[in-house]
């Protein structure tokens, strides 16, 4: 599903690697999740595969299904099936959240050549959608993440999630800033959407998560690569024991 081979990124503005060779594969319907200190290119790399500005890729490959996806420009990552949800979700005034989720809807399905969703369709599968992460109706009529409070949010991304029905989805610390309740919420609007052919990458600091979205592999990275992989039983010695003696190991 996802191939990253030796993947190599520094900042545009200023020279300095971030991503120093990262190897990763993920089969479809896998879950794999990366942890790592912090600087240690986490959020770098769903960045660089989302096609944010302000990166320069140096060398190496990313291919979604076989396809270059450093080629694409973002919007066609997206309508490939590449979805990432924000560590910090931005707030679009002005702009309603079902005219935004519809919109985005029926850009993609137009790009793929599919058949556009017609409002009544989309209303009876929002509300639906909506109802599943307590995502009050309300919401759905406000600018997108305009006075959302930080569970909100992170709920409104998974319904994003939800609604584009990506194959490739990369979670970007979407743990950070939820108490106890929101993150059982948002983990529970993820693993719905677990079918065995969707793949996840769950970019965290905590075990916490992965207790509730259960990894099938999991990587710690340092220092811009991948250092160690192994299953889940490694995010619990990270959380027991800390990173030194993992980084010591490979040193």
């Amino acid at each position: 599903m996802l191939e990253i081979k030796n993947l190599r990124v520094k900042l545009e503005e200023e020279d300095k690697q971030i991503l120093k060779g990262v190897n990763l594969s993920l089969e479809p319907g896998s879950v794999h999740a990366i942890m790592g200190p912090n600087g240690s290119g986490k959020s770098t790399l769903s960045y660089v595969l989302s096609g944010k500005s302000g990166y320069e890729v140096t060398g190496g490959s990313a291919t979604l299904d076989g396809q270059d996806l450093l080629e694409l420009d973002p919007e066609e990552r997206a309508a490939a099936g590449l979805f990432l949800a924000f560590q910090y979700p931005i707030e679009i005034p002005g702009v309603g959240n079902m005219t935004f989720l519809r919109t985005a809807v029926n850009s993609q399905r137009k790009a793929r050549g599919e058949e556009e969703m017609s409002a009544g369709e989309f209303l009876k599968e929002i509300r639906a959608r909506a109802k599943e992460l307590k995502i009050d109706a309300e919401m759905l009529k406000r600018p997108v993440n305009v006075g959302f409070s930080g569970g909100e949010k992170k709920r409104n991304e998974i319904l994003q999630m939800a609604m584009l029905q990506p194959k490739m989805c990369v979670l970007d610390e979407t743990d950070s800033g939820l108490d106890v309740d929101a993150m059982k919420l948002v983990a529970a609007g993820v693993n719905a959407l677990r079918d065995g052919k969707r793949s996840f990458l769950v970019i965290t600091h905590y075990q916490r998560l992965l207790d509730h979205i259960k990894p099938d592999v999991v990587h710690i990275m340092a220092d811009g690569r991948i250092v160690k992989t192994g299953g889940p039983e490694l995010a619990l010695e990270v959380e027991h024991n800390g990173y030194a003696d993992i980084l010591a190991e490979v040193a």
